[in-house]
């Protein structure tokens, strides 16, 4: 439940996203990043490396969901999103 994702295009305020990070387990360092605040709402058929679109979730209710507290670190800055079928455009 500790989600990293990546912005790969679109218009974004830069100020919502953290603009280098760097994961401290990997050594990796990743830029437009930003930890996924919407847990509870998130498709579990998305696994890591997977694209999707996605728009920002305005709405400040998360959802009521069990939440693993299990430590992996994570960028600063957090959204709340809601994945998308297919593109904004």
């Amino acid at each position: 439940m500790n989600y990293t994702i990546k912005l790969l295009e679109g218009n974004m305020d830069a100020s919502l996203i953290d603009q280098s990070w760097k994961d401290e387990t990997t050594g990796i360092t990743y830029e437009n990043v930003f930890k996924l605040a919407s847990v509870c709402t998130f498709p579990t058929d998305i696994k890591q490396g997977d694209e999707f679109y996605f728009t920002l979730d305005k709405s400040s209710k998360q959802g009521d969901c069990i939440v693993c507290m299990a430590y992996y670190p994570t960028p600063v800055k957090a959204l709340s999103i809601v994945v998308s079928g297919a593109s904004c455009e």
